[in-house]
């Protein structure tokens, strides 16, 4: 096996839920500090492409090869590609519920950060910092998606995976998230976002790529979404 020149890329990726043949194909590229929005209707394949990459599907990824920085995530397990740098920010977050903001954050971090140390989070996360005693559990929905954001942010990622960041926020909180997102884009991470706020996603996003029935159909640029009503009207229905 040879590694692809692009810091990311997937090809020929086949993967299940449970026996539903949900990922048929599927294979992109990108480059290192590019934010990529992967977007679909519901069912299209977009979660089960992220799991697939982040390794938690890895028993039933049948076929295909993915390579991170030159190293080939296909053979690696959920905790291997965790610790090589693959963050992901499930839908339903996955923060410790019982845990303090500060002992979540400190349980994610690997034991020597080079750039993301707790204290350069609270610096980017201001109201985590504010919150650093307080039990998850008792804090709102849009500070849990900080914290599942800033925890993916302390394993030093490599490449970070945005599973609907704005599911069920009130719009006044999806704009503090974006606020991060977009802060989180200037600092050059190599980013995948799956968003059923396509428009959201687009804006944020340098390139788009569209899935349908677990293959990819579309593969440009994010202002090319924007700008063909009939491509988003077939697909995204938007």
């Amino acid at each position: 096996m040879t590694a692809p020149n692009a810091y990311f890329s997937c090809s020929n990726m086949h993967s299940y839920y449970g026996e539903s043949y949900i990922v048929q194909g599927v294979g992109f590229q990108i480059q290192k500090g590019e934010i990529v929005a992967l977007l679909g209707r519901n069912g299209a394949g977009k979660t089960s492409t992220l799991r697939s990459i982040a390794r938690l599907d890895a028993p039933r990824l049948q076929r295909g090869e993915i390579w991170l920085d030159g190293q080939p995530l296909h053979t690696m397990s959920a905790y291997q590609a965790s610790r090589l740098g693959v963050g992901l920010v499930p839908e339903d977050r996955r923060i410790i519920p019982s845990l303090t903001v500060e002992e979540n954050l400190q349980l994610a971090q690997i034991e020597e950060p080079i750039g993301w140390s707790i204290e350069r989070i609270y610096d980017h996360f201001p109201r985590l910092a504010e919150r650093r005693k307080q039990e998850a559990v008792t804090m709102s929905g849009g500070e849990q998606q900080m914290l599942a954001v800033a925890r993916a942010l302390a394993r030093d990622v490599k490449l970070l995976l945005l599973d609907e960041p704005y599911e069920g926020l009130a719009p006044v909180i999806v704009r503090e998230i974006e606020k991060i997102l977009e802060e989180i884009k200037t600092l050059g991470f190599t980013t995948i976002i799956v968003e059923q706020n396509a428009i959201a996603a687009l804006h944020l996003s340098d390139r788009a790529l569209i899935l349908d029935m677990g293959e990819i159909v579309f593969d440009g640029t994010a202002k090319d979404v924007i700008d063909n009503a009939e491509l988003r009207q077939q697909y995204l229905a938007i």
